[in-house]
């Protein structure tokens, strides 16, 4: 997009300056419409602010204000119906509208730009838009969280192997490992407030790059567009792509977390973990084998977060050697930002979907607790109580986890007097041994045992739950 607008029988405004016109390669090669035309209310919005501002400052009349809301008013309403004709030949939605602004109500259309340039109005139009999308995104993390917490309630004591290393570890609950995920996606909504807020800043007034010489009040027009404050410096005001790179960022960072959570869905599903199963609407069959249930959104999820990631670098590629001020590759910031968009608002309306339709195998999870020794730490743990150095209590558990491989059975099937046996060889572990032990060798010992902020004993489970409904309300 560049500084200029199509004279009364639509041509380009600059078409005078050149002894030929723009060949039909370029044309097609530099148009935007036909992505940008998704802005169009924006450019409404911020161009009747504008005339009005205008009108305020009796830069234009009130007859030309009256037929620029009335002719804007048409527009909207054929734009809403379908009815609006996109040309080709006019390049971009700012100057199909104000070339059927024109046509219209004639010179009053013609006296719209007065004061800008399309790069104060592509500015301003991309960030009213990107304001929009972050609302809707910030609603669709909250239904999000709302489901993650539902199903982490019910789920606040059903114990599962935590893994690290993708070996298990030590027992947590189906609940507090969801609400890993509300912590991810809860910095997440804060990344996009704070995106925000940088993106809330009025480039309008601008104009091509120097400001303008009309005696325009750009405050009042920031105030009627809701917008926090006006961008400070007419040079960066144009060329500033840093809030859409910083909404990408907040984008993959947000896939992110999701395709972590999609990889652990796809993991539990499968027939190797068992744990859960997702609703038939969220899968797929195969064309050969009649048997298969593949969770096709959790993967396309993950593929998605790549495409994503890309966009992200491809903004900070786009303006790594821009010079200031407005140059036409900021026309290329467009589609990889409707896309991270589209992608994020989707893959949280699915997911939003999804979570409550999860079926949880809990007995599955508490058999695969008896495969890995997972309360060996907590043997370890109740030694250290007793008075034995950690570093002793560590072999003494591991050699009793090497003598519980041999028998091919868990630490809990230890009698008492085969548990001290087989620490016998760390000088005063056996001894510190006693019936009590038995309790932290349990699943619900060694969950309970875990009891304070930010641990999975299911007290603090449902305590967490409970704060984290109210810092959404909050």
């Amino acid at each position: 997009m560049t500084d200029s607008t199509p004279d009364s029988a639509g041509n380009k405004a600059w078409s005078g300056r050149f002894s030929e016109p723009v060949s039909d390669l370029v044309k097609r090669y530099t148009a935007s419409v036909f992505f940008d035309k998704r802005m169009a209310e924006q450019d409404i919005r911020g161009s009747l602010a504008h005339a009005r501002m205008l009108a305020r400052q009796s830069i234009i009349g009130d007859k030309d204000l009256s037929d620029i809301e009335r002719g804007m008013a048409q527009i909207l309403d054929e734009i809403r119906a379908g009815a609006f004709e996109w040309s080709l030949d006019a390049e971009d939605v700012h100057l199909n509208i104000e070339r059927r602004l024109t046509t219209l109500v004639g010179d009053a259309g013609k006296r719209l730009h007065t004061g800008r340039s399309r790069n104060d109005q592509v500015a301003t139009d991309i960030r009213l838009w990107l304001r929009d999308a972050i609302d809707q995104i910030l609603v669709l993390i909250a239904d999000f969280q709302r489901n993650l917490l539902t199903l982490a309630e019910a789920h606040a004591d059903t114990p599962l192997p935590g893994h690290t290393h993708l070996q298990i570890a030590q027992p947590v609950t189906f609940g507090h490992h969801l609400l890993a995920y509300f912590e991810m996606v809860q910095r997440d909504a804060e990344r996009f407030r704070d995106t925000r807020r940088r993106t809330n800043r009025l480039p309008l007034g601008s104009a091509a790059l120097a400001g303008t010489t009309f005696p325009i009040d750009r405050e009042s027009v920031a105030r009627e567009l809701g917008f926090e404050a006006v961008c400070e410096n007419s040079l960066d005001a144009v060329s500033d792509r840093d809030f859409a790179i910083e909404f990408c960022a907040a984008v993959a960072l947000t896939m992110t977390h999701l395709s972590r959570l999609s990889e652990e869905l796809i993991l539990w599903m499968s027939p190797r973990f068992g744990f859960i199963d997702l609703a038939d609407r969220f899968t797929t069959g195969s064309s050969i084998m009649p048997q298969k249930k593949n969770p096709d959104v959790p993967e396309l999820v993950r593929g998605k977060t790549g495409r994503v990631n890309g966009h992200l670098v491809a903004l900070l590629t786009l303006m790594k050697g821009q010079p200031l001020a407005y140059n036409k590759d900021n026309q290329e910031d467009k589609e990889p930002l409707f896309d991270a968009a589209d992608t994020m608002i989707d893959t949280l309306r699915i997911y939003a979907d999804m979570i409550p339709g999860i079926k949880v195998k809990a007995h599955n999870m508490r058999e695969a607790l008896k495969l890995g020794f997972a309360t060996a730490t907590d043997l370890a743990d109740y030694l250290v109580k007793k008075g034995l150095p950690f570093r002793d209590a560590h072999e003494a558990v591991a050699l009793a986890v090497r003598a519980a491989e041999v028998r091919n059975c868990d630490l809990s099937d230890f009698t008492l007097d085969e548990l001290k046996a087989s620490m016998a060889h760390v000088a005063g572990a056996a001894e510190k041994l006693s019936a009590d032990v038995a309790a932290a060798l349990t699943i619900e010992g060694s969950l309970a045992a875990r009891n304070h902020i930010g641990g999975t004993a299911p007290e603090q489970v449902r305590a967490a739950i409970a704060r984290a409904r109210t810092r959404m309300s909050s």
